[in-house]
């Protein structure tokens, strides 16, 4: 990862704030099994955010089903600043998302998604917060 990140934490720290697997997943690019994460079936509105820095991602708006078993959004926030790096991990080209605020693995954009973007951001439910809308 970058050290140009906004938010920079030591190792210790990271492991400190985050639950195990959040960690795993936002440190070291691990992935959470299908239809376990705790958005990939969540839909009330509001905004999620990164579960690192706190960041607003996406919006409960640009959520859908795309039935990959990981919440997925058309587009990022204009605030998010998602920055898109190059993965060719586990024999694969993939484009990866990371919270370019503090360099979270947020999991993976690919070009099968709906109007008006045709991008699905594919995201680990590990890596977010969700914020509800309030009335």
């Amino acid at each position: 990862m970058s050290d140009d990140y906004q938010v920079k934490k030591t190792d210790a720290e990271w492991r400190a704030q985050l639950a195990p697997l959040d960690y795993e997943v936002t440190r070291h690019a691990a992935t959470e099994r299908a239809f376990t994460g705790r958005y990939w079936d969540h839909f009330a509105e509001g905004q999620y955010k990164c579960v690192c820095c706190g960041v607003t991602l996406f919006e409960s708006e640009t959520k859908f089903d795309a039935g990959c078993g990981w919440p997925s959004y058309w587009q990022p926030t204009e605030q998010a600043r998602v920055e898109r790096v190059l993965d060719t991990s586990h024999g694969m080209t993939r484009v990866e998302v990371r919270c370019q605020n503090c360099g979270a693995h947020l999991g993976h954009v690919f070009d099968d998604g709906p109007a008006p973007t045709g991008e699905r951001f594919c995201i680990n439910s590990a890596a977010l917060d969700f914020e509800p809308r309030q009335p």
